[in-house]
């Protein structure tokens, strides 16, 4: 009788011990987000971060330098979220690759900057000088609608994301120069000017106030706010949500103030 009680009492042991397994596995297993993110924004998530702890959520971030890499990552199952792109890069990605990537939130809208060593404005640019540019298909665009507005160029007008292709008039024969967009920071001193994404010059220690040009921020701008992402079918995962919220917050407002200095624009409550 007793050797029985005493069997009964180990398997219902074993039972309690595989359910708080399963638990931990299920609970703390779904409960740990991977956030792939672009170097700098770390200081932002770590504010997010602390604040989700508390509800029993593990962000951990995962940091690229390329920008592909977080899209690959979030399609290959890798991540499950990331937290860098605007829309239209978005878009032109999935476009680009057959998927259909999500976003399930507004984060910051990041006016592009124009920097030079050699210059202290456009005005001054010489004949036949050379600008660097993103060679990615928006941030390209991006950057040719800059230096339209800048007065550099003439863009074709009927086209949405213009490349070099599509120049109409470059009264002073600039010479395009698209590179990667890790590299236009670099390339500084060898070009007369460089058309830079702020992460980028945030993480070269480039000065904001030593742009000599910054993106304007009209209606048309909608486009470029950034976002996060994730697969189409967690777009109602009840966690994401909650990051999601974490991130729109007065707080993380303040930090991305103060982490940025005014190049990067807290953008989901902006009044375009």
């Amino acid at each position: 009788m007793k050797k029985s009680v005493k069997n009964i009492l180990l398997g219902l042991i074993t039972v309690v011990v595989a359910l708080v397994a399963t638990a931990c596995s299920s609970g703390g297993g779904s409960n740990e987000v991977k956030v792939g993110i672009m170097g700098s924004d770390t200081r932002i998530w770590d504010v997010i971060k602390t604040n989700l702890q508390k509800e029993g959520i593990n962000i951990k971030l995962v940091q690229f330098n390329d920008y592909d890499q977080p899209n690959q990552a979030l399609a290959g199952g890798d991540i499950d979220l990331n937290a860098y792109q605007h829309v239209y890069f978005l878009e032109n990605w999935n476009n680009a690759r057959k998927t259909n990537l999500t976003a399930i939130g507004n984060t910051v809208i990041a006016p592009l900057s124009v920097y030079s060593d050699k210059i202290k404005s456009l005005n001054d640019l010489p004949n036949g000088g050379t600008i660097a540019l993103p060679n990615d298909v928006t941030n390209q665009a991006r950057a040719l609608q800059l230096l339209e507005s800048a007065g550099v160029l003439k863009l074709k007008s009927d086209v949405k994301l213009p490349s070099p292709n599509d120049v109409v008039d470059n009264p002073k024969n600039i010479k395009l120069l698209p590179l990667d967009a890790s590299q236009t920071a670099r390339s500084l001193s060898e070009v007369s000017a460089s058309v830079v994404n702020n992460t980028v010059a945030l993480d070269a220690k480039l000065d904001l106030n030593s742009a000599i040009f910054r993106e304007p921020i009209t209606e048309k701008s909608k486009p470029w706010i950034n976002v996060i992402a994730t697969k189409p079918e967690n777009k109602d995962n009840e966690t994401y949500k909650k990051i999601v919220a974490a991130y729109q917050t007065q707080e993380v407002a303040d930090k991305i103030k103060e982490v940025y200095q005014g190049s990067t624009i807290p953008a989901w409550d902006y009044k375009f």
